[in-house]
Formats: structure tokens, C-alpha cells, sequence
């Protein structure tokens, strides 16, 4: 009895990790609107999911708009990614919520600066450029 996986093809799983992407920030700032509104915080900040400068406080309402709508951000999002990839959601939850940790901890800034500058090294330097070898791991 041999246990039979089927394997999606990378372009359609990228397709729909980007979907899964477009639909988890949007759900974000939708329900962070309603509960900018619920909450009656006059300000939206666009950078919401990566204000990293607000206090870490039960009482500061504005620190509880932005947990209250994150949590329920991934429950709806749950729902909305079965959906989307129809099976291996979980996969899915994880990797968006990967992506998420890494934009929103590291910043957009030193990832494109590292990918922007590694592309620039590899398209300047192609015939030159150094790979390593892994054989001696």
C-alpha cells in the first residue's frame, strides 16, 4: 500500500502563494479599518502591520487595534485560503505567515537591497562569479 501525493506544478503554487499574499494583507487592512472604527482611533497608518515604534501595552488601544485585527486577520484568512488552494492550507498559512514574520522583522528595505544587489553582482560579474563548493559540508 504505497501513499500516493500529488504534486502541484511551481508556477501554480507560486501563483497561488501570491493570491494567498494579496488576500491576507487585504483582509488585514479591512478588518484593521473596522477596528480603527470600532476602537474610534482617529489615525490609520498605512504601515500598520510594520509600525514597529508603538508601545507593547494592553492598555494603549491603538497596540490592541493592531493585535485584535492580525488575529482575526489569520482566522478569516484560514477560511478564505481553502478557497484559494482547495487543499494544503496549512502549507500555505505557514509560508504567508513566514513571509509576513520576515517583511515585518527585517523590512522590506534590506531585502530588496540584498536582492537587488546580489542580481546586480551576478548580472556585472557572471563570468567571474564565485560558487560555492558544497561538496565539503
Amino acid at each position: 500500500m504505497a501513499l500516493k501525493v500529488k504534486t502541484a506544478e511551481t508556477k501554480a503554487v507560486l501563483m497561488n502563494l501570491l493570491i494567498c499574499i494579496i488576500v491576507f494583507y487585504t483582509v488585514y487592512y479591512v478588518v484593521l479599518s473596522v477596528c480603527f472604527a470600532a476602537f474610534r482611533i482617529k489615525m490609520l497608518d498605512g504601515l500598520a502591520p510594520f509600525d514597529f515604534k508603538t508601545n507593547p501595552s494592553w492598555i494603549n488601544p491603538y497596540y490592541l487595534v493592531l493585535v485584535i485585527s492580525l488575529e482575526i486577520t489569520f482566522f478569516i484568512c484560514g477560511l478564505l485560503f481553502a478557497l484559494v488552494v482547495e487543499e494544503w492550507v496549512w502549507d500555505y498559512a505557514v509560508t504567508v505567515t513566514i513571509i509576513h514574520v520576515i517583511i515585518t522583522s527585517v523590512g522590506s528595505g534590506v531585502i530588496s537591497m540584498i536582492c537587488g544587489g546580489q542580481i546586480l553582482a551576478y548580472c556585472l560579474f557572471k563570468d567571474n562569479f564565485i560558487y560555492p563548493i558544497l561538496d565539503d559540508f
